[in-house]
């Protein structure tokens, strides 16, 4: 049954907010010891700096083997409702998404997680320093969000794409970097997102990580249709370029070949007068020849 007009709307809403709670139910259920250790060490009221660094290693190490496949089997579902089956069954893609992407999840999360520890460590050592050598430090911050940006279309391509690791790590970096803008509004976007499920903690349960999901997989998906489109132009132009030499060789062999027969059609006549000339300059030779032979005959009946 279909409902229209505003009771129409209303269905819809509800249905998209439902599965977009599932989606987010399943994420945060599959990222559950890192969810654990983000209450232990943001709420903890007797933390420390020590202490607070200890327990973002410990999340760090924990974040590639949980949050990070959850988040890929929540863009395997995103992916699905963005390129059209909005009525995808929800556990059944989840948990295949899962499963399916969870080793080349987990290597890129490693493969992040040793970026970021590098970034921070040559940020660190830079902030410390003194005169122009302290500038560099805003260089890795700039790094550091071209790896975030990177992390998602990451994430990204290895739901959309069959592509071995190291495929989907360079293509990921040479995609933020190919397209900057798009990589700001993921950012930006993402960012958002995450302020203002802080801000109204009942969010981050039920809409923060697919939300996160549609959003990016979204931008991502845009980008590469246009992308898509313009290589799909720049093939009908070769195409049509080729065509075109093609045609033009054609009229070239046509021509060469049109030039060749006018040459042997000419060489043909020239050949045909020049035997007529023959015949006729031969024609007028005999009769000469008769007289003399006739003069010789009368000569010798004389004698």
């Amino acid at each position: 049954m279909e409902f229209r007009g505003l009771m129409g709307g209303f269905y819809r809403i509800s249905e998209w907010i439902m599965r977009l709670s599932v989606t987010n139910l399943l994420w945060v259920l599959c990222s559950l010891p890192f969810f654990y250790l983000m209450l232990v060490v943001f709420l903890n009221p007797e933390n420390t700096v020590d202490l607070f660094k200890q327990g973002l290693f410990l999340i760090g190490i924990v974040s590639p083997f949980t949050v990070v496949p959850a988040t890929a089997a929540a863009f395997t579902v995103a992916r699905k409702w963005v390129t059209g089956d909005v009525d995808v069954p929800l556990l059944k893609t989840f948990f295949r998404g899962y499963k399916e992407n969870y080793l080349q999840s987990m290597l890129g999360g490693i493969a992040y997680l040793i970026l970021t520890g590098v970034l921070y460590v040559n940020y660190q050592f830079y902030g410390s320093q003194e005169g122009t050598l302290s500038l560099l430090s805003y260089l890795f911050i700039t790094l550091f969000f071209i790896l975030v940006a990177s992390f998602f279309n990451y994430l990204s391509i290895m739901v959309h794409f069959h592509m071995k690791f190291w495929q989907i790590l360079k293509n990921s970096f040479l995609i933020t970097i190919g397209r900057p803008i798009a990589s700001l509004i993921i950012i930006v976007s993402n960012v958002a997102i995450v302020m203002i499920s802080f801000r109204y903690t009942f969010l981050i349960p039920f809409f923060m990580g697919s939300l996160i999901a549609i959003v990016t997989f979204w931008h991502f998906h845009r980008g590469f249709l246009k992308l898509q489109e313009q290589r799909e132009k720049l093939e009908q132009l070769q195409a049509e370029r080729e065509q075109e030499e093609q045609e033009e060789k054609e009229r070239e062999n046509q021509d060469k070949e049109h030039e060749q027969s006018e040459t042997a059609n000419a060489d043909r006549m020239e050949d045909h007068s020049r035997d007529q000339a023959g015949q006729s300059s031969s024609s007028d030779e005999e009769p000469p020849h008769k007289d003399d032979s006739a003069n010789e005959i009368r000569s010798d009946k004389k004698d």
